[in-house]
């Protein structure tokens, strides 16, 4: 008779595992622990109480609802392998654009930011065929869609108004509607604008492009690996130059926005804001190789930048520490990911 044979070992990958490891190991939680931190931090130093306020957290959520929007289409384009420098310019071209449109060529507010949005879709798709056409790294062509724009925001500007700012957008037929629309409040207890509900329906369409879609696979793909992507019949080119479509369409809004809230675009809006959104989506858990974050960490790190920014200020600090304390977050942030997720998978074996 022959001895019993033992039991074959189970499948690791079929053991089931702990709720709590299944949450480390998302891109999020980490941003999520430095949003925590953040914000008990600023509470603690502010001694007026206006952080925790109800106007305190409604004025930086509308700051993070800026970098948030951005932030968000950013990280689509850096999971899929890419990065877009003239992003922060770009918000700057479309309210330039916006506010000549209406004050300058006289066009109702409605009529002109279809022309905005067609200009949008022209920048992205452009970014996008010279990134896969030239085989170029999009930091370089980036680079120079930025500087290219920052010379055309100037140069125009001053060329049609004299001046390098557009002022009187409140003044444009349909301004009414469209204050409305892109620069109302939401509540009057807690002041939230209206940027803010616009934040959210980019959190939940990114988020479930990336989780839901075909799309939102195409993009994990191209990003992890663009040659077995291809072999697979990913559509490479296509779904890349969609995200620097994206990207420019998320600009285009918070254009629009700044614009309406502002009602006067400077030349210089935007420049050097395209750092914040990278610096938001990395601090979420986005990997600048591509393959991996998502769109929730992505706005969990623009909530630590506007939190950051106005906390500095209600402390009573010097602004300029923000910069300081941005690179430091960027630093421990990615720091405090990468031991969560070492963790999670050293308790997996």
């Amino acid at each position: 008779m022959s001895a019993p044979t033992a039991p074959a070992p189970a499948d690791e990958r079929l053991r089931p595992q702990p709720l709590w490891r299944k949450a480390l190991v998302r891109p999020s939680v980490g941003a999520a622990i430095a949003a925590l931190v953040v914000f008990t931090f600023f509470a603690a130093v502010d001694d007026s109480g206006t952080f925790t306020s109800p106007n305190g957290i409604a004025s930086w959520l509308a700051v993070s609802a800026s970098y948030g929007i951005m932030a968000c289409a950013v990280s689509l384009l850096m999971i899929s392998g890419e990065v877009d420098l003239s992003s922060g310019v770009m918000t700057g071209s479309t309210g330039l654009l916006l506010g000549m449109m209406v004050t300058e060529v006289g066009l109702n507010f409605w009529l002109a930011l279809p022309v905005v949005v067609l200009f949008a879709v022209l920048i992205g798709f452009t970014n996008g065929m010279l990134v896969t056409w030239t085989r170029l790294p999009s930091f370089i062509v980036t680079l120079a869609s930025m500087f290219v724009l920052m010379g055309l925001n100037s140069g125009v500007t001053q060329l049609v108004t004299g001046q390098v700012r557009v002022g009187g957008i409140d003044q444009a037929s349909g301004y009414g509607l469209a204050q409305w629309v892109f620069g109302s409040r939401l509540d009057s207890e807690w002041a939230l604008t209206v940027a803010v509900g616009w934040w959210v329906l980019v959190i939940v369409a990114g988020t479930w492009v990336l989780q839901r879609t075909r799309q939102g696979n195409w993009i994990y793909a191209v990003g992890g690996e663009k040659n077995a992507a291809r072999n697979s019949g990913v559509p490479v080119r296509r779904t890349k130059v969609s995200m620097f479509i994206v990207v420019s369409l998320a600009a285009a809004l918070v254009g629009t926005i700044n614009a309406v809230e502002l009602t006067s675009v400077s030349a210089g809006q935007g420049t050097g804001y395209e750092f914040y959104y990278i610096i938001a989506a990395v601090v979420g858990g986005t990997l600048m190789t591509g393959g991996a974050g998502s769109v929730i960490g992505a706005s969990l790190g623009a909530l630590i930048l506007g939190m950051t920014t106005l906390g500095i200020q209600y402390a009573g600090w010097d602004s300029t520490w923000r910069f300081t304390f941005f690179g430091l977050i960027l630093f421990w942030a990615v720091m405090l990911n990468i031991w969560v997720r070492d963790r999670a998978e050293r308790g997996r074996r």
